[in-house]
């Protein structure tokens, strides 16, 4: 019965202002890989949620196909979850965004479930700013199909069956940044001191907040000369910033020198602290991101931390001017309010 996790949990573990404990944020067993990078991804989705305290019944976690996308079993069981088509999961996180926007809403995808079947679906969703955290587990692989090359691998690396990818990669936080993405951070599962905080500041962000974060298939891509590997990530690995998030209530106080930080304001006051390293770097200004990831590429870097956050754009709700309680609450007689009105309305067209 090795699926099922004990229910025993230490009497004194540490408890969140709402009174729980990581118990009530994990979830089933993971029957992915040992050593998988997505099974660190999801205990970073535990840790942040726990940390923020979130009500995990206020959760909708959403996927679509492949090894990434059976990842919200294993974390917030205790919250709503969808498994959709392949590549399809943007359409269903939209209609449900549309219909009850008092949910949080992680998109949990992959580098096939968004760089190639549903890469259409990716980039309507982020045109539209919907309010939700989507996470792109991007290993370079078809883990689930026996390891062959996906979008994102890049040209020039080795598969594990020994075969090199003649085609350039697509690179999808800077294909984010283009096409208006309001929040793009990259990361790597090996980095659970960058990640956590990452996903903090994508859950308090309004809007579309993307994440790619690179990890390593155990089995079919972490093979020398892999440029996925872990070894390959931590030789190559280059951070924007030292990363914290700083709550709305504490008072925020900083450790670093004068010169070297600076604050990103959320839309509901709440901070990211960086302390700049990129030069030339402005986590504020889209050339500036887009610039500082294309120099890294040309040196075989892989840029991580928050590469781009605007909060001024309205998310899919503001654009549209929906109304404040969600769709899905509201009543009959606000959704059919008469004759008379809907011939006022109607006249109004002629």
């Amino acid at each position: 019965m090795s699926y099922l996790k004990p229910l025993f949990r230490h009497p004194k573990l540490p408890k969140n202002k709402l009174g729980y404990t990581l118990k009530e944020y994990e979830g089933s067993l993971s029957t992915l890989c040992a050593g998988c990078g997505h099974d660190s991804i999801s205990a970073a989705i535990v840790q942040a949620c726990f940390e923020l305290s979130i009500e995990p019944h206020k959760v909708a976690k959403i996927s679509g196909i492949g090894c990434s996308s059976k990842t919200p079993t294993y974390f917030l069981g205790n919250s709503h979850g969808f498994n959709s088509v392949h590549g399809r999961m943007p359409s269903v996180a939209t209609g449900a965004n549309m219909a009850n926007k008092d949910m949080v809403y992680f998109g949990v995808s992959g580098d096939g479930d968004s760089a190639s079947i549903g890469m259409g679906q990716l980039v309507h969703v982020i045109r539209r700013n919907l309010n939700m955290v989507y996470i792109v587990m991007n290993n370079g692989c078809y883990g689930l199909t026996k390891g062959q090359d996906s979008a994102t691998a890049d040209q020039g690396s080795k598969s594990k069956a020994g075969s090199i990818n003649p085609f350039q990669a697509i690179d999808l936080a800077s294909l984010a940044i283009e096409l208006g993405a309001s929040f793009v951070a990259q990361s790597f599962s090996g980095d659970k001191l960058q990640l956590v905080p990452l996903i903090k500041a994508a859950l308090h962000h309004k809007g579309f907040a993307f994440l790619n974060v690179i990890s390593p298939c155990v089995t079919f891509n972490n093979n020398p000369g892999s440029t996925k590997s872990y070894d390959y990530v931590r030789e190559h690995i280059e951070a924007t910033s030292s990363l914290d998030f700083v709550p709305e209530m504490p008072e925020i106080k900083t450790k670093y020198d004068e010169g070297k930080s600076t604050r990103v304001a959320m839309h509901d006051g709440t901070l990211i602290q960086l302390n700049k390293l990129a030069n030339d770097w402005d986590p504020e200004d889209r050339i500036s991101a887009v610039n500082a990831l294309q120099q890294a590429r040309s040196k075989n870097e892989i840029l991580t931390g928050l590469l781009y956050v605007n909060t001024e754009w309205n998310d899919l709700h503001g654009t549209l001017n929906t109304h404040q309680t969600p769709l899905n609450k509201l009543k009959e007689e606000d959704l059919c309010p008469g004759d008379e009105a809907l011939k006022e309305i109607n006249d109004g067209f002629r």
